[in-house]
């Protein structure tokens, strides 16, 4: 009976160790970096319902740097590609209007729940950069006649799920603020406006 409890507890402790190794099997390398082809982007109406709320298209990159398991620095530059939508804009209603581009780039300090040498870390990130509004497009239409440039903030978190050492999967979302400029069009810019983004990718150790 002995040898049989015994059988078990190693049979068990051996699983347990195989399990643990399997999870920190691939892990985040000294350097990651990250690309994102899909994603979506979605500015909410501005608080005196001037601004209006419109969707686009969101892709871009990353690179960061670990400082350790627990701390990355992480640069990211990407943008928003303008959709046609129907939303309300100087008290008037708009069909098939095209949004404007936009550029994005951040700088990063992403935090790993986890130590992120194990298949999958779960993060909370947030830092500081800008959004540029384009005028291509149809952006002229809706009174955006050149580039604008907007000091906003983000925070979010995702999950992180490395397949191999050196290729993983990610997905991310952020809240950003972008802060209100005087000078800015009608159409964007002259209150605190708050845009979410969703976006998943392929990272690369």
């Amino acid at each position: 009976m002995a040898r049989k409890v015994l059988a078990v507890l190693a049979v068990v402790t051996l699983t347990a160790v195989g399990a643990y190794a399997q999870e920190r099997v691939g892990g985040a390398g000294r350097f990651e970096i990250g690309a994102f082809p899909g994603g979506g982007m979605f500015f909410t109406k501005s608080s005196n319902g001037n601004e209006p709320e419109f969707g686009n298209y969101a892709l871009g990159g990353s690179f960061t740097f670990n400082v350790n398991r627990w701390i990355g620095i992480e640069g990211e530059a990407g943008g928003t590609l303008g959709l046609n939508q129907s939303f309300s804009f100087n008290d008037t209603e708009l069909t098939d209007q095209q949004s404007p581009n936009t550029w994005m780039y951040h700088g990063n300090v992403v935090a790993n729940l986890v130590s992120n040498d194990r298949a999958l870390v779960p993060y909370v990130t947030g830092g500081l950069g800008g959004v540029t509004l384009s005028p291509r497009g149809e952006a002229e239409m809706l009174g955006v006649n050149d580039y604008k440039t907007f000091l906003a903030g983000n925070f979010g978190g995702g999950v992180k799920w490395f397949a191999t050492p050196h290729v993983g999967f990610r997905g991310d979302y952020r809240l950003f603020v972008v802060k209100d400029n005087e000078s800015a069009p009608l159409f964007f810019g002259n209150e605190t406006r708050y845009g979410h983004r969703a976006q998943g990718g392929m990272i690369f150790t």
